[in-house]
């Protein structure tokens, strides 16, 4: 796999007196956030600063050895998987000090933990005596406010955030949406705060012209239940129905990606009379799937700032999208444009109107969507928020210890 291309000019030893030590901590390899910390990984690489990444060692599969074995020689302060658990095991606290250990032998400067579990073991040994030199930043990606499980279950996550706050140096919230959730469920932060949005790279800014033979219609990302993809399929049941009264052809519908729920949703397909138009394509780049489809279909019911919505907002990919988290961020002066989730008839008939406009029309507003895109959503202005939020952080925790901070590289 291509490495991503680094957006800024690699810092020279003399324009600083020290680089940043930074080491990044996630869960699984896999998705948006996945992407975030690699992207941000390149950056802050080109930039002189010295990175590291510590993720799970079960999960990815082969793509995620692909880009990591790709990135490893670059690591200055090295590559660690290890083997985690999605939900809360005792196990936990043996990676917890692993970790502490591993970010104190390589005397980190800022130690960043993305997800909810990333962000445990980033930021519970900031309670150790010993282990609190780092600054310690944490980004959600949705995460824990994003999970729905019994009440007791997501009181029981939201009492660990706000634990966890008090050995947070920085929130670096990816979306509006995100930060508003933290306030409504652990409260205000305490300590500095800043939403930084995701980002995509220059290249991606170039029009994508579907397949001859593409579908009419494309989903990509994960297959299970928040990303709505049974209403989906229930609009389509709607749309054929109504359409072959009319003699026209069906659309054809291509889900890309992988999940929990793929048999499940086979399954509902054929229960839905559908099954002949669906098809399962498994996982691909973002890039080859858009190509499989003329209009993509993000019906979620819940997302933080999804990757896949900006990196087709940028290929000027025509959309139909629901108005759940962060999504209304990315298409910012056209959020009139998305729909409500779990309504499959309001997704239906959203469908068929799209499917019957000119493919000039669906065009002009894509563009208008991408050149809106571009002026928020970039890597290097993803890159400049956190490194300028990592010095800030080291230069108050300093502060209130009585020592003075060094000056970093950063862009000028």
């Amino acid at each position: 796999m291509k490495a991503p291309e680094m957006t800024s000019t690699p810092m020279r030893a003399s324009q600083t007196e020290r680089k940043l030590r930074i080491l990044h901590v996630l869960r699984a390899p896999l998705g948006g956030l996945f992407r975030h910390v690699i992207d941000l990984t390149y950056e802050q690489i080109a930039r002189g600063h010295a990175v590291g990444l510590v993720t799970d060692s079960n999960t990815g599969g082969q793509r995620a050895d692909d880009i990591l074995g790709e990135l490893e020689p670059l690591l200055e302060l090295g590559l660690l998987r290890l083997p985690m658990r999605r939900q809360p095991h005792i196990h936990d606290l043996v990676l917890a000090a692993r970790i502490a250990f591993h970010t104190r032998a390589r005397a980190v400067d800022v130690v960043h933990g993305h997800g909810s579990k990333g962000g445990v073991y980033a930021r519970a040994p900031g309670f150790i005596p010993g282990f609190r030199k780092p600054a310690r930043a944490y980004t959600p990606h949705g995460g824990s406010f994003n999970y729905r499980a019994h009440p007791a279950v997501e009181a029981t996550f939201m009492m660990v955030e706000r634990l966890l706050a008090h050995a947070t140096d920085i929130f670096l919230f990816e979306s509006a949406f995100i930060a508003n959730r933290f306030r409504e469920e652990v409260g205000e932060p305490r300590k500095l705060t800043r939403i930084v949005l995701n980002g995509v790279k220059p290249v991606e800014f170039i029009p994508i012209v579907p397949n001859p033979d593409a579908a009419e219609l494309v989903y990509v990302g994960e297959l299970r239940a928040a990303k709505g993809i049974d209403t989906l399929i229930d609009a389509v049941a709607r749309v054929v129905s109504r359409q072959q009264s009319h003699g026209s052809a069906p659309p054809r519908l291509l889900l890309v990606g992988s999940g929990p729920e793929e048999k499940q949703l086979a399954a509902y397909a054929e229960s839905r009379q559908v099954g002949h138009l669906v098809t399962f394509a498994g996982v691909l780049p973002a890039h080859d799937a858009f190509k499989l489809g003329r209009i993509l279909i993000v019906p979620s019911r819940a997302e933080s700032l999804p990757y896949i919505v900006i990196e087709a907002a940028a290929g000027q990919v025509p959309m139909v999208a629901t108005n759940v988290g962060g999504i209304g961020e990315i298409f910012g002066p056209y959020c009139n444009r998305l729909i409500a989730c779990d309504n499959p008839e309001l997704l239906a008939l959203t469908i068929e109107t799209m499917l019957a406009r000119p493919r000039s029309t669906l065009e002009v507003e894509a563009a208008q969507l991408a050149a809106f895109v571009a002026t928020k959503f970039t890597v290097a202005t993803m890159a400049d928020s956190v490194l300028a939020g990592y010095v800030e952080a080291i230069e108050r925790k300093l502060h209130n210890n009585g020592a003075h901070a060094p000056s970093f590289a950063l862009p000028s």
